[in-house]
């Protein structure tokens, strides 16, 4: 059985997410939404919120599964026998970056590989951070977001206005 992780802060989940989860999901047996913590970032929502926004939307997926982890990605897909970690890139500087972090992630485990899917052109340019920033300010988000969770996202940027 091959597993992918698909690790991330998803905060919060965007469509341009499930976009990579969907592909990833009819590529490999099983794939981890893996949430992670980001120390660089401070969330809108708590890790369990958003465990929970993952699971509504995934929940469509017989083989998707969510679960949290707070060190290292290498350490939790050791968990795991012959892991794929899968990466969504949407421009080039995504790749550098993540480039960068598939080899530092091969040095510590030299079995670990990384696959990377390009973004779907309809979602090239959404973030999280994005999608943050508009509901902040009041804009229509139904398009960014999953509609299992567009209300959660509203709600909480009503309140943090």
């Amino acid at each position: 059985m091959k597993t992918a992780i698909y690790p991330g802060s998803f905060d919060p989940i965007t469509l341009g997410h499930l976009n990579i989860i969907r592909r990833a999901a009819k590529v490999f047996d099983h794939v981890i939404v893996c949430v992670m913590t980001n120390v660089a970032k401070t969330p809108m929502f708590t890790l369990e919120e958003r465990m929970n926004q993952i699971e509504r939307v995934v929940g469509r997926f017989g083989n998707v599964s969510v679960d949290s982890w707070d060190g290292l990605l290498v350490a939790y897909a050791a968990r795991y026998e012959e892991p794929v970690i899968v990466r969504g890139l949407r421009a080039l500087s995504d790749f550098e970056y993540e480039f960068q972090m598939s080899m530092i992630n091969k040095k510590m485990s030299p079995k670990l590989e990384t696959v990377f899917l390009a973004a779907s052109e309809k979602y090239s340019y959404l973030s999280s951070s994005a999608v943050k920033d508009m509901a902040l300010y009041g804009a229509d988000i139904s398009e960014f977001v999953p509609c299992e969770i567009l209300t959660d996202v509203e709600e909480r940027s009503k309140n943090r206005r």
